[in-house]
């Protein structure tokens, strides 16, 4: 190296310089890859997504040939910036040299590097796996050595490391990811995902409609008078009981109602040969459960009943895709629905019977969901009795007016919304 000029040696010290930053964005620009983009890439062909997908295979191997390569240009680099600073400066010259190279590599090789690595990875990490990989190839003695080194320390120092559930996600880190979406998601798109996700949560006495609210039929009744009903009903399936409503002995779907109406005889006989057999479902069973035994079954409703038999409420597939794409415009279950008005002071009046679910979806409220299913069930619960008349409560500085009582019911509320919880 003494007999190199100084020039040549400068510029070798400036190519290892050069070479130095290559391996430092490199390393950056790999790790900071997003591995669900680099796997789109991947399945669509992108050559340099490929080459990149099989180096980040074994991690290792790919961190132990870009420090092989790094270091060892570090290292030459001061190598040869001591021999020129000396030259230069005398002995004086490789305390000088410490110092402009230590700034020199920070700055160029790898502060401004890295930072355009990780601001820009794949144009940084595409490129840089056409080197690596021929690389890794003519090194890979030395990368097995080190690696099998460094995996006997890892492992005596208790450190596992396998990589199998590195990429995968939580429900929580994958309800994060549609949040941070932003615009490259709809955010309609992203509640439908979210209440995907949330489908696991919620039960089927959640959103089932009470048993108080049924609209059947009662096969005692006269068969003139159920006809009537039948052709006034606004739904299009209704269960059938017999005297009580705990005794549901099927469901009619409407449209096999024109073979019994249109028959010589119309009877009850021929009423219950088109009613399906009812399909009963646990009240705890999971939303995203029930969707499934739905979709298996090819029912389209099911009564809910609890750990006694005992008919809580009835379910339908609308009520668990409202849960996902939100109300529909039009009824086709065999439910009621529940109204909110909304007050010109901002106050809303509420039907008792709506489900507290419901209510803080629609507007965006945050009433406490984890005991009562309905306004009424909640009211009733704070108040630790049925009101006899009017009454008013505070409850999570919602304030609450019961405004109409009717068979042992809170029929109507009033409610109040802390004002930074109103939306209008």
């Amino acid at each position: 190296m003494n007999e190199t000029s100084t020039t040549s040696l400068l510029i070798l010290l400036a190519v290892l310089i050069i070479l130095s930053g290559f391996f430092s964005s490199s390393e950056t620009g790999m790790l900071s890859l997003n591995r669900y983009r680099l796997k789109h890439l991947k399945k669509n062909g992108n050559k340099g997504a490929i080459q990149a997908s099989k180096l980040l295979d074994r991690t290792d191997q790919l961190i132990s040939i870009i420090l092989i390569g790094n270091n060892f240009v570090n290292i030459l680099a001061s190598s040869i910036a001591t021999v020129v600073a000396i030259r230069i400066w005398g002995d004086a010259g490789i305390a000088i040299a410490t110092a402009i190279l230590t700034l020199v590599i920070l700055i160029f090789a790898e502060i401004t590097p890295k930072t355009i690595a990780a601001y820009h990875p794949e144009k940084v990490a595409f490129p840089a796996s056409y080197i690596l990989s021929p690389l890794l190839k003519i090194l890979y003695p030395a990368v097995w050595l080190i690696n099998l080194l460094t995996g006997t320390l890892l492992r005596l120092l208790g450190i596992k490391t396998d990589q199998d559930d590195r990429n995968h996600l939580s429900r929580e880190e994958l309800r994060t990811v549609v949040n941070e979406a932003g615009g490259l998601i709809p955010k309609q798109h992203q509640e439908m995902l979210i209440s995907i996700l949330d489908l696991e949560k919620v039960t089927v006495n959640d959103i089932m409609v009470p048993r108080s609210e049924i609209v059947g039929i009662d096969i005692d009744n006269n068969l003139d008078d159920i006809i009537q009903y039948i052709k006034s009903s606004h739904y299009t399936r209704l269960p059938v009981y017999k005297g009580d409503i705990n005794n549901i002995i099927g469901i009619l779907h409407l449209r096999n109602m024109s073979r019994v109406l249109h028959s010589a005889d119309p009877n009850k006989a021929l009423l219950l040969q088109a009613c399906r057999d009812p399909y009963f479902i646990p009240e705890s069973t999971p939303l995203n459960t029930q969707l499934l035994h739905f979709q298996k079954k090819k029912r389209r409703i099911g009564v809910v009943v609890d750990e006694y038999g005992e008919v809580q409420g009835i379910a339908t597939m609308e009520d668990i895709l409202e849960e996902i794409v939100g109300e529909f415009t039009t009824d086709f279950s065999a439910t009621s629905g529940t109204d909110i008005t909304k007050q010109s002071d901002g106050s809303f009046l509420i039907d008792g019977s709506i489900t507290l679910r419901s209510l803080n979806k629609t507007l965006r409220w945050s009433l406490p969901t984890a005991g009562p299913k309905t306004l009424n069930g909640l009211i009733t619960e704070q108040l630790e009795t049925i009101p006899e008349s009017p009454v008013c409560l505070s409850l999570n500085h919602y304030k609450i007016e019961v405004r109409q009582i009717k068979d042992n019911m809170i029929k109507t509320a009033r409610i109040t919304p802390p004002k930074q919880s109103h939306k209008p």
